[in-house]
């Protein structure tokens, strides 16, 4: 996909050719000064009258009509280079992509240094770039009968530049890793509940596991049962689809020791069982396994740069459904771990799975546990659809989830957990804990209930219900799933110390 050559000149042919342009620099120089001699100061000329602008996210397309060099300049704005950073030149390549996906073209070129700053080194605007290609031009590819129409997606681009090319083809597979996990995830949490049961998502992660060589296991309800699942199983009660519990295994060290695990929550649909949700809220719950799409594309991230550290991904995967065999409120069921649950809210299904995922990951070896889940509206209030909440009990281990968060742009807020959240937890009169003490802060209440299962193994909790979709589209992608935290996994796990 990705060529990486040196810087060219204004005799270079190509179909389309960017060219970054910074606020504050009005005077022409390096290849675009040449095109604008060779076009006898037009596009000086284009610039002064503001229809070539530096601002940031302005894209504009002069067509030179010269015997030689590219058929298309585009120039794109980069506003002020001081205030140029990684996120931002991400979203300006994902408007340029986006741009050229929708004029089909099919070769283009870039030259890479005319986007770099000192803040945002050629190495890094080759990642930003790789990474919003991917994003930028995804689609979900649906179920529309449609006739055959011609592929408009660029078959290749050429990256020019000063810097070490080596490093500049690294920087490009590394960002089109992430872009293309991100892009699984997304497809995962766009397909129908009817086509992506609990058994087709433990599928997919077997199809994962054999192409990068992860050791997995398919727990069986058959097994659950043996093993006393007890939270698992109950969601899955009202469901004719059989319960899946996915474990894969990536060994990065010699040692099964320091291991990272990522649990993520798999309700492939969940309609809130007896507690059942009004119908504008059953729509998109197709979209209630995004946590395990985090997990599963961060193992295909990992797949690809095989880091040198041990995770363990747990994904407890159900629909939450009703039958004469659902479970309901007042039932008391017991989990993996043993201890007893007062179920208040059979809606309050997420941190029940969740619960014996993070039980199984600590007897397996979990050293730290990292869980992400679409898990209450209660986070959507308090932090709106932007930002993900995360909940922990080690700040240390936070921390350094909330570097890799800052590095890829998806953007988390801690909320607390106090004592006062902890006793409410362990409210319930007839059993060791409630699954759902009260609206009152709703997302602190699941976050704090399968910290009661996470215990003292250091944790993070992320509630991604807000950012798991979006309703419009944006410069790196459609409306609909967004993949939201694959990258910053990650991140987290390659650079986990």
């Amino acid at each position: 996909m990705f060529t990486v050559k040196p810087l060219p000149s204004a005799e270079t042919a190509h179909e389309a050719l960017a060219i970054g342009l910074f606020e504050g620099t009005e005077a022409w120089s390096g290849l675009g000064g040449e095109y604008d001699s060779r076009l006898g100061g037009q596009l000086s000329r284009l610039r002064k009258e503001g229809d070539i602008s530096a601002k940031r996210g302005r894209v504009a397309v002069v067509h030179p009509l010269l015997p030689t060099g590219a058929k298309r300049l585009y120039f794109v704005g980069l506003g002020k280079k001081e205030e140029l950073t990684f996120e931002r030149l991400r979203e300006v390549f994902g408007k340029l992509f986006r741009t050229w996906k929708q004029a089909k073209r099919a070769e283009a070129a870039i030259v890479l240094d005319t986007f770099a700053t000192e803040a945002v080194d050629p190495n890094e605007a080759a990642h930003a770039l790789a990474e919003a290609y991917y994003l930028a031009t995804y689609e979900f590819p649906g179920y529309k009968q449609k006739k055959s129409e011609a592929d408009d997606a660029l078959e290749s681009l050429t990256v020019h530049t000063e810097a070490d090319v080596a490093e500049i083809e690294a920087s490009l597979f590394v960002g089109s890793v992430y872009g293309k996990a991100t892009n699984s995830a997304r497809t995962l949490v766009n397909t129908p509940g009817n086509l992506l049961t609990a058994s087709d998502l433990a599928d997919y992660a077997v199809k994962l596991a054999e192409r990068y060589d992860f050791d997995y296991e398919i727990l069986e309800k058959e097994e659950m049962e043996r093993l006393g699942m007890g939270a698992l199983l109950a969601v899955n009660q009202g469901s004719t689809q059989p319960p899946k519990l996915i474990v894969l295994k990536y060994q990065g060290k010699e040692q099964w020791e320091d291991v990272i695990a990522l649990v993520g929550k798999g309700v492939t649909f969940d309609t809130g069982g007896y507690c059942l949700k009004p119908r504008d809220s059953m729509i998109d719950m197709k979209t209630d396994m995004a946590g395990a799409a985090a997990v599963l594309g961060a193992m295909e991230a990992i797949g690809e740069l095989r880091p040198e550290q041990n995770v363990l991904a747990v994904i407890p995967a159900t629909d939450n459904m009703i039958s004469g065999e659902s479970f309901k409120p007042d039932d008391v069921i017991t989990s993996l771990s043993g201890k007893t649950i007062e179920v208040r809210n059979t809606d309050a299904e997420g941190r029940l799975i969740l619960a014996d995922a993070v039980t199984y990951a600590k007897q397996h070896g979990a050293s730290y546990i990292i869980d992400v889940a679409t898990l209450t509206g209660g986070v959507i209030v308090a932090l709106g659809t932007d930002k993900t909440g995360a909940m922990t009990n080690n700040e240390a281990l936070f921390e350094q989830l909330l570097e890799a968060s800052m590095e890829t742009g998806e953007f988390i807020w801690r909320l607390p957990i106090t004592e006062k959240d902890r006793e409410r937890v362990r409210s319930s009169k007839i059993a060791d804990l409630n699954n759902s003490p009260g609206r009152e802060g709703h997302a602190i209440m699941g976050g704090a209930f399968i910290g009661e299962f996470a215990e003292d193994t250091p944790w993070v909790h992320l509630d991604i219900a807000g950012t798991a979709t979006t309703k419009k589209d944006s410069d790196l992608g459609p409306a609909g799933a967004t993949g939201v935290m694959v990258r910053t996994l990650a991140a987290f796990v390659e650079r986990f110390e």
